[in-house]
């Protein structure tokens, strides 16, 4: 599936579809919360992305996980590659708006990648901890690489 919106125009499509599904209760690996980040579901990052142009959001999936889709306008950083360097080549600064998602809640991915971000000294950092199953389970649009 490929739709190909502007940021802004994506956000309110989204933001007024109504898919209101849940996910199935299951066991997490990731945490619950991270200390020092903003934790979202799906809507949530929807309305973050309308309301934020300069937010950055990072995929921390492997490329291999990206081939079943991905969410429209992230970067693909992998947690394997993240650290204080890779992190400077994609953000402005430490202060700059941040999203970080992975596969979902099972995944530890974007957990990784959000804690070398504050080890480097990165704030404002958002948690879309759901990732990638929740976006699919809501029916969002995605694209494929």
């Amino acid at each position: 599936m490929f739709i190909s919106l502007n940021r802004h125009c994506f956000a309110r499509a989204l933001i007024f579809t109504g898919f209101f599904i849940s996910l199935p209760a299951g066991s997490a690996t990731s945490p619950e919360s991270i200390e020092g980040t903003t934790k979202v579901n799906a809507e949530e990052f929807i309305e973050l992305v309308g309301e934020t142009p300069e937010l950055i959001i990072i995929d921390s999936r492997i490329p291999g996980d990206r081939k079943q889709g991905l969410i429209e306008g992230s970067l693909s950083l992998p947690d394997v590659e993240t650290n204080c360097k890779s992190l400077a080549k994609v953000v402005a600064t430490t202060g700059s708006p941040t999203l970080y998602y992975c596969n979902g809640i099972k995944c530890g991915r974007s957990a990784n990648a959000i804690q070398i971000a504050k080890d480097c000294g990165y704030k404002n950092i958002y948690w879309f901890r759901g990732g990638f199953e929740e976006w699919l389970a809501k029916g969002y649009p995605y694209i494929q690489e």
